[in-house]
This record gives structure tokens, C-alpha cells and sequence, in this order.
């Protein structure tokens, strides 16, 4: 099984190839997995880097990408927001599968059964854990507000 690294680099070289108009945005996160890579290389001086860094990554790319829309639209700057957007798609084709509000609820519910859990109090402990099972697949963002009203009806 190729790792994330690799795929990217394959795909960048497939984009480039076909012209493909893709091939900015891969070059883009070819070289965020690099910069990582040296960032975080040790003794052993290699420029690869785990999935769940990678990953870490990306999620950190999407969201600036979020952030740059909001930004745009603000600005009535539809031309930045079309290519922003682009770009936001070519990243979170490479992101696991968000979770849904559903999922989340159920993922918070069981979490808050196991710790026990028993008031507004236990935010921390739940939040830890929760996100810490919901890495790469739900934002902090959307997660707070989820755990606070499942504690609140304790």
C-alpha cells in the first residue's frame, strides 16, 4: 500500500503530464508534506512522512482554504473564491470522509457513557477523547458545541 506521500507524488506527476490544471494545487501539497518532513526529520534525514501527519497537513490546508473563502466573499471577490474553492476540493478528496452531526452525537453519547461523565464540568475529559477519535474526520469547531449540549442535558 503506497502512503499518502506517495500518492500525491504520483498524482502530481500524472497532473503534470496532462496538463492538468490540478497540478498547482498537488505541487502545493507536495511541498507542505516535504516542508513538514524536514521540520520533523531527525538523524535519519529523510524527507517522508507518516499518513497521520500528512493528514494533519491537509486538515491545516482546508481550513486556511475555508477561511480564504469567507475572506473573499467578503470582499465580493468571486474570482479568488472560484479558485480557492478549487483548490479546496483537490484537498479534501485527499481527507478521510467528514463525520456527519449524526455521527458526531452518537461518537460524543458513547464517549460520555464510557468516562461517566455527569455534568458541563467534564468538557476536558470528553473533548479529549472525542477528538482524539475524531482526528482528521470532524473540526474542533464543530465538535464544542455538540459536547456542551449532550453535558448540559446531563
Amino acid at each position: 500500500m503506497t502512503s499518502l506521500q506517495e500518492k500525491i507524488n504520483n498524482d502530481w506527476k500524472q497532473a503534470m503530464k496532462l496538463r492538468d490544471p490540478k497540478k498547482d494545487t498537488l505541487g502545493l501539497m507536495k511541498n507542505e508534506l516535504k516542508n513538514k518532513a524536514i521540520l520533523e526529520r531527525s538523524a535519519s534525514h529523510t524527507t517522508t512522512i507518516e499518513d497521520d501527519a500528512a493528514l494533519e497537513v491537509f486538515g491545516k490546508m482546508a481550513k486556511q482554504r475555508h477561511e480564504s473563502i469567507k475572506s473573499f466573499q467578503a470582499g465580493n471577490r468571486p474570482d479568488l473564491v472560484e479558485k480557492e474553492a478549487f483548490e479546496l476540493a483537490i484537498i479534501e478528496s485527499y481527507l478521510p470522509k467528514q463525520l456527519t452531526d449524526d455521527e458526531i452525537k452518537t461518537l460524543v453519547q458513547s464517549v460520555v457513557s464510557e468516562l461517566p461523565a455527569t455534568s458541563i464540568k467534564d468538557l476536558g475529559k470528553v473533548m479529549g477523547v472525542v477528538m482524539g477519535r475524531a482526528k482528521g474526520k470532524a473540526d474542533g469547531n464543530r465538535i464544542s458545541p455538540i459536547v456542551k449540549q449532550i453535558l448540559e442535558t446531563i
